[in-house]
């Protein structure tokens, strides 16, 4: 079965494991998926991640990260552009996430990045996600 939105079904995966206190998540592997992988735990989201390789598709393995307390790492995670909606910000419309405290990430000619690293370097494009 083909899947319409791989983006949205990584971020309800993760969503998911950590309302239900999961240490990690496994969900099938593209490169798109590790790139939002490899940004999450760069901006201290996520622990680790990990892509095993199969004969089929792989398999990504993220590595939930939670507070001393148990509360999760992350608060909210949500699903910006869909396949039925694109939403395109250009350099002049990036605005920070929850004043600043979340992230967005988002798909420029240039590869995937942050809005702050966005901005810094004066392109936009497709908005894929917030996290905060």
């Amino acid at each position: 079965m083909s899947m319409t939105d791989p983006v949205a079904d990584l971020l309800t995966r993760i969503r998911n494991g950590l309302s239900s206190k999961k240490p990690t998540v496994d969900v099938p592997s593209s490169k798109l998926k590790v790139e939002i992988a490899k940004i999450l735990k760069e901006e201290g989201y996520i622990l680790n991640f990990k892509v095993t390789e199969d004969n089929v598709q792989g398999t990504l393995k993220v590595d939930l990260k939670y507070q001393a307390d148990g509360r999760p790492a992350i608060d909210g995670i949500q699903r910006a552009s869909r396949p039925g909606r694109r939403i395109y910000w250009g350099k002049e419309d990036i605005k920070p996430v929850l004043a600043g405290l979340g992230i967005a990430i988002l798909s420029t000619s240039r590869g995937l990045m942050t809005d702050k690293v966005a901005r810094r370097e004066g392109v936009g494009g497709e908005i894929l996600c917030r996290v905060w």
